[in-house]
C-alpha cells in the first residue's frame, strides 16, 4: 500500500512549474507597463516634483513681496495726497 500517489506528485510538480512561469510572466508584464508609462510621462514634458516646488516657493515669495510693495505704494499715494 502506497502513502503517496505518483499523480500527487506529479500534479504537485506540474502546479509548481506552472507558478514558477507565472511569476515570470508577472515580472515582465510589470517591467513592461513600467517602460510604458515612463515613456508616456517623458512625452507629456511633466517637470520633477523638486523644481514644482521650487517654483511653487518662488511664487508664493513674489506674491508676498507684491503685497507689500503695494501696501507701501499705497502709503506713499496717501503722503502724497496729503502734501497736495
Amino acid at each position: 500500500m502506497q502513502t503517496r500517489s505518483p499523480i500527487f506528485d506529479e500534479l504537485a510538480q506540474l502546479m509548481t512549474g506552472a507558478a514558477g512561469a507565472a511569476q515570470g510572466v508577472r515580472e515582465e508584464i510589470e517591467t513592461l507597463v513600467r517602460a510604458q508609462v515612463e515613456r508616456a510621462a517623458d512625452q507629456l514634458d511633466l517637470v520633477p516634483r523638486e523644481e514644482f516646488d521650487a517654483v511653487r516657493e518662488m511664487a508664493v515669495t513674489a506674491l508676498e513681496r507684491a503685497d507689500v510693495l503695494e501696501s507701501e505704494l499705497a502709503a506713499l499715494k496717501a503722503e502724497l495726497a496729503g502734501k497736495s
